[in-house]
């Protein structure tokens, strides 16, 4: 949903999930209420977080010239060569964001190509979420307003013979025909070929803030893609509302499963509904099933409003965040990571993989989605927290017998150079090197991409 301007130097506030925004603030310090003393013996004595010996290094700082992007609010996705690939939400030549490619240089440098400038005609503006590539190597993704309607699009880049990258729109969300609005979220493609995604509201039950859709987007033979409505949420039920920027994964047989923002069976204080876990199966005959997995509570130990999505792991678990709640919710915030297990009869079982605790004054708080590694650790990053207050990077590693520690890799500070206040979550390589984007910060305050080594 789309989201007004925060102010710059305001104390942090307990943070909904992910937003689409013009321009995030930043936030101001935290005073956490502990002397240099006491948060020096937290340090010694902390056993469930502790600091990795990592490195960070910056790749490339946003706004270092008249036409780059500014405010990367996506993740990034590698390709076999190493390559990354981004999209930033704001400025370029067109003044609604880019895509970009980091290559990788001789001597360790990387080197930025803008692939498409968003915002000419009726293109797509603001794109927030992260890229999917074809097996032919075409990218695609989504763009949070623009398009013939100006409700969002779904974007090609299809690579041509001369370097370029030649963009189609594959659709444009209209709400006039009850179809979705900002669709900021990444898609995922079936072995059929077809694209799934979801959109922060619109559908038959919405509004521009509320309700959404889970969308299939099909290709046809003479180029065109099909859009099919596979779910309208409805936030006038306990059914889930927003699914906003956390897209939809398959399994093995074709089911669909996803988090919403909002709604659900479990009101959350004074703002809305805490959110859900669904999936979606295809019906025989046509027509997609929706089942509610899990409804997250303000109950003091269960997370709420999941902004960003779920993963499975190789046993079949899904896993995903929560931006507020857990056992240390009630500190600005808080919130968990957590795993739902098949269950007997059907259902599927909660477990607190963590919970982040800000009150001691080197934990992050409100995290974005998370990735597993070749090694079975789980990589993410929180908006803001860690030492330095404005967000960090961690790995969870699963402890024998049960339980997971936390290592925090690198803590953002706001001092001229580093990035801070990440807005999406990272991609890990085969030797554990952890790669993403901070939405504000470096060297022009446009935001950096960064790269955490062991």
């Amino acid at each position: 949903m789309l989201a007004v301007l925060k102010n710059h130097g305001s104390p942090p506030e307990p943070r909904k999930p992910p937003e689409i925004v013009m321009r995030s603030s930043r936030s101001g310090k935290l005073s956490l209420g502990l002397s240099a003393v006491a948060i020096v013996l937290l340090t010694l004595f902390l056993t469930a977080t502790r600091a990795a010996a990592q490195t960070e290094t910056i790749l490339h700082n946003f706004g270092d010239n008249g036409t780059d992007g500014v405010d990367p609010r996506g993740g990034l996705i590698l390709d076999a060569a190493g390559n990354l690939y981004g999209t930033t939400m704001a400025l370029g030549p067109a003044n609604e964001g880019i895509v970009f490619e980091l290559m990788p240089m001789a001597g360790g440098t990387w080197k930025e190509i803008e692939l498409h400038a968003f915002g000419h005609g009726k293109d797509g503006q603001i794109p927030v979420a992260s890229l999917v590539f074809d097996a032919a190597g075409n990218l695609y993704g989504t763009t949070a307003l623009g398009g013939a309607y100006n409700a969002g699009t779904v974007f090609e880049l299809s690579p041509q013979s001369n370097g370029s990258w030649k963009e189609t729109i594959l659709h444009s969300f209209n709400p006039a025909r009850k179809d979705g609005v900002q669709p900021g979220c990444p898609l995922v493609f079936d072995p059929s070929g077809n694209l799934y995604g979801t959109t922060g509201g619109g559908g038959a039950y919405g509004t521009t803030y509320t309700g959404g859709i889970v969308f299939e987007l099909s290709p046809q033979p003479n180029g065109n893609w099909t859009e099919t409505i596979l779910h309208n949420f409805n936030p006038n039920t306990t059914d889930g509302s927003d699914p906003g920027e956390g897209g939809v994964v398959l399994d093995a047989s074709g089911n669909l499963y996803g988090t919403t923002v909002e709604g659900g069976a479990y009101a959350c204080n004074s703002y809305v509904n805490c959110g859900t876990v669904f999936e979606l199966t295809p019906k025989l005959g046509g027509g997609w099933a929706e089942r509610i997995l899990h409804n997250f509570q303000d109950n003091g130990a269960d997370g709420y409003w999941p902004g960003t999505g779920v993963i499975f792991d190789q046993a079949g678990n899904l896993t995903g965040t929560t931006s507020m709640g857990g056992a240390h919710g009630e500190y600005y915030g808080g919130g968990v990571v957590f795993e739902l297990t098949p269950a007997a009869g059907g259902s599927w079982a909660e477990t607190i993989v963590y919970s982040f605790d800000p009150s001691n004054g080197i934990d992050g708080y409100s995290p974005n989605s998370v990735t597993m590694g070749a090694n079975g650790n789980l990589y993410g990053t929180t908006v803001q927290g860690g030492s330095g207050l404005y967000g960090m990077v961690y790995e969870l590693t699963p402890k024998t017998g049960g339980g997971w520690t936390e290592d925090i890799l690198h803590s953002f500070a706001e001092n001229g150079t580093d990035g801070y206040e990440p807005e999406s979550g990272v991609v890990v390589d085969a030797n554990d090197n952890v790669y993403g984007t901070t939405y504000l910060g470096g060297t022009h305050e446009g935001g950096i991409v960064f790269e955490i080594t062991p």
